[in-house]
């Protein structure tokens, strides 16, 4: 059933469920863990498995194939629940869902749905989704990874990175070049799978924010699959990757949304507990004007990237919706989290305070899925056009 069909007090319903379920589940399981995983920069695997048996790790894949068969709105609403509490496992679901799994929701034959989702959804496979290279960031079209066909089989070289979950990852979606360099119609995907020979995770980026949240490298060398393992058409990978993307970017929105919100309600508490010349600090106009300007970013980031979510649960175009969110939502996440360590002050430069993560995290959001400059860049090419 399309999104659209679904009555809307049903939909309400369905996001005020996800919002209790994901925020107690963060708040319980992931909460008291955040300062740990951070410094170690562990990928805590097992828990995107208690996110399946919740239902989040499935969320976009249909019922047919054991996921929960709802829409952006609900997925949203579960991706700002968990990036409150810690942006790090927001990113990791993210990749997760709306890049590896939806990208075979979206191009995937019969047999590869039947094959993947269900693990997928459950949460029993950890998916991640490789289009980045060291020297082709933004452009993409120039990638070095490359599938050669011989036969019923093809065989990859090259490498990739700054990969979400490309070590923990059990399946990988793969972009690679099959044509020549700046094509359009050049690219081609694959699934791969953890194990396959000739294809290993590299070395894992040790980054300023979203530490728990792995990026790592994946080395191709002479790896064989089969033409079984294509996603659609040979020279389509490019143009699934900017669909996929469209998707991708709402997800980011919501990782900035969440991320904001994290800051803001951090600082807003301490303010009212904070005191100074013998009243709370939220009383000083300085402050009180900080936290509005905060709050009214935060709600126009959050209708921005819920109208994106709609537009995409109704089949519209999406292009401009989804870049306009995600370009105001990430921008916002490192506004407002620079706001609430002024509003910590010494504290907030401190890891006792939740801020300072939140600083260190929102600056991923400016850079994933496409930066806030091409963000810009598409926005100015939409509402250009004749």
């Amino acid at each position: 059933m399309n999104q659209s069909e679904i009555p809307e007090i049903q939909r309400k319903e369905n996001c005020n469920l996800i919002k209790q379920s994901v925020g107690d589940f963060a708040r319980l399981r992931i909460q008291p863990n955040i300062r740990e995983w951070d410094e170690a920069q562990h990928c805590p695997r097992n828990l995107f498995k208690e996110l399946g048996d919740l239902g989040v790790m499935g969320l976009l894949v249909p019922e047919d194939y054991g996921g929960a068969g709802l829409g952006y709105r609900e997925y949203v609403t579960a991706i700002i629940e968990l990036s409150k509490v810690d942006p790090s496992i927001g990113l990791s679901m993210a990749a997760h869902n709306s890049l590896c799994t939806n990208h075979i929701v979206m191009f995937g034959t019969e047999a590869q749905k039947r094959k993947y989702l269900p693990r997928l959804a459950s949460g029993e496979w950890l998916g991640a989704w490789g289009l980045t290279e060291a020297n082709t960031g933004s452009d993409a079209g120039n990638m070095q990874t490359v599938a050669t066909r011989k036969g019923d089989h093809w065989i990859i070289n090259g490498s990739k990175n700054f990969i979400t979950n490309g070590k923990s990852g059990d399946v990988t979606v793969l972009i690679t070049r099959t044509g020549e360099p700046g094509d359009k119609h050049g690219a081609t995907a694959f699934i791969i799978e953890q194990g396959t020979i000739g294809f290993t995770a590299g070395r894992k980026e040790d980054k300023l924010g979203m530490r728990a949240s792995e990026t790592v490298e994946l080395l191709f060398q002479d790896c064989i699959i089969s033409d079984d393992q294509r996603l659609g058409e040979v020279g389509d990978g490019f143009v699934q990757s900017l669909k996929v993307l469209d998707g991708g970017r709402i997800s980011i929105a919501a990782l900035g949304v969440g991320t904001a919100l994290g800051a803001y309600e951090a600082a807003l508490d301490y303010s009212k507990q904070r005191q100074q010349f013998g009243k709370p600090i939220c009383e000083f106009q300085g402050i009180a004007f900080k936290l509005a300007d905060m709050y009214t970013d935060v709600q126009a980031s959050t209708l921005l990237t819920f109208y994106a979510a709609e537009l995409k649960d109704k089949g519209e175009k999406v292009s401009l919706a989804s870049s306009v969110a995600k370009y105001h939502s990430s921008e916002t996440a490192v506004r407002v989290a620079n706001e609430a360590v002024q509003v910590f002050g010494g504290y907030g430069f401190t890891k006792d305070y939740p801020v300072e993560k939140f600083y260190r995290d929102s600056k991923l959001c400016t850079i994933g899925e496409g930066t806030s400059e091409i963000q810009k860049m598409v926005i100015s090419k939409e509402i250009l056009r004749d």
